[in-house]
Parts: structure tokens; sequence; C-alpha cells
């Protein structure tokens, strides 16, 4: 990770709370879903912003 101000640090740790939130939003989503398809969609949702989590995070280490 590079030198990052302090105002980056802050959307960082905002962008990884909103990713925590939305995996969790079409997770449960998905689990509430009786259509095999629209489950599926929130499912592939989900993973996403997963992937895109993880890419934050290892953006910090």
């Amino acid at each position: 990770m590079g030198n990052l101000t302090k105002e980056e640090i802050h959307e960082m740790e905002r962008m990884l709370h909103f990713e925590s939130v939305l995996i969790k939003k079409y997770a449960s989503l998905s689990n509430a879903c009786t259509d095999p398809q629209i489950r599926a969609k929130f499912e592939q949702i989900s993973a996403r912003h997963q992937d895109h989590l993880n890419r934050l995070l290892n953006y910090l280490e």
C-alpha cells in the first residue's frame, strides 16, 4: 500500500463498509428468494461485492 492521506483512508473505510453492507443485503435477498433464477442473480451480485471487498483489503495490505 502506498502512503495514503487521511481523506483517502477515510474513503477506503467508507468503501469497505458499503461493500460489506451490499454483501449482506444481496445474501439476505438471495436467502429470501424462491425463484431460482433471481436467487442466482442475487448470489452473483453478492459475490461481486465480496470480490470488491477483497480487492480493497488486498490493496491495504
